[in-house]
């Protein structure tokens, strides 16, 4: 949408979010969000995986770490929402001037059908590559984010084994983190073949 309505308002105001979440610390947004959505608006627990004490089984039990998990993960979220906003943006434009897409307005395609097919699909492989580095990251561990929401993760585990100099715990994360990181680097040269068949003939 921010590629397509660059002169509008509302391509002005996605970057400008883009760029708010992008600047914004996230330890700094995982504190006002607890503030905002635990403290005054009560919607949301501020805190843990799952209520303790409740006794909770089945569907009540999933239901319960679903909304323990709605706070980290949208502020976890936002930040990496706010880079790959201005990367597919930036890519797109990129991609809008090149003759292919040039060719496909001759031929009288639509503007909707030419900025999905032509426009996005040829601009996503540096999306890709991104999303697969980043995603070895955040699932080996977002400390802040487990820290603010005591949320019983890989990060907030490396936290704590820091605190208590356990380094054979720390060496065991490590190794971890880094086999996520080959794994994810394998998923993201899979998706290429996806995302772009002239791979898959090249190789």
């Amino acid at each position: 949408m921010a590629a397509a309505r660059v002169k509008k308002p509302s391509g002005s105001l996605i970057m400008a979010l883009a760029l708010i979440f992008y600047a914004t610390p996230l330890f700094w947004v995982a504190l006002m969000a607890v503030v905002l959505f635990s403290v005054y608006l009560d919607w949301l627990p501020a805190y843990g995986m799952y209520t303790v004490g409740a006794g909770l089984e089945g569907f009540a039990l999933a239901l319960d770490v679903a909304k323990h998990l709605v706070l980290p993960a949208t502020t976890l979220a936002l930040f990496f929402m706010a880079i790959y906003t201005r990367m597919t943006r930036a890519s797109m434009l990129e991609a809008s001037q090149q003759d292919y897409v040039k060719t496909a307005r001759a031929k009288g395609l639509s503007a909707r059908v030419i900025q999905r097919r032509h426009i996005l699909r040829n601009a996503l492989l540096p999306i890709i590559t991104l999303a697969g580095l980043q995603a070895g990251q955040m699932v080996g561990g977002a400390i802040l984010t487990e820290t603010v929401f005591a949320w019983p993760g890989i990060g907030r585990l490396m936290y704590e084994a820091l605190m208590q100099r356990d380094y054979n715990l720390l060496l065991g994360i490590f190794f971890f983190s880094a086999a996520l990181v080959i794994v994810f680097n394998i998923i993201t040269d899979l998706v290429y073949r996806l995302a772009d068949p002239r791979i898959k003939e090249g190789s």
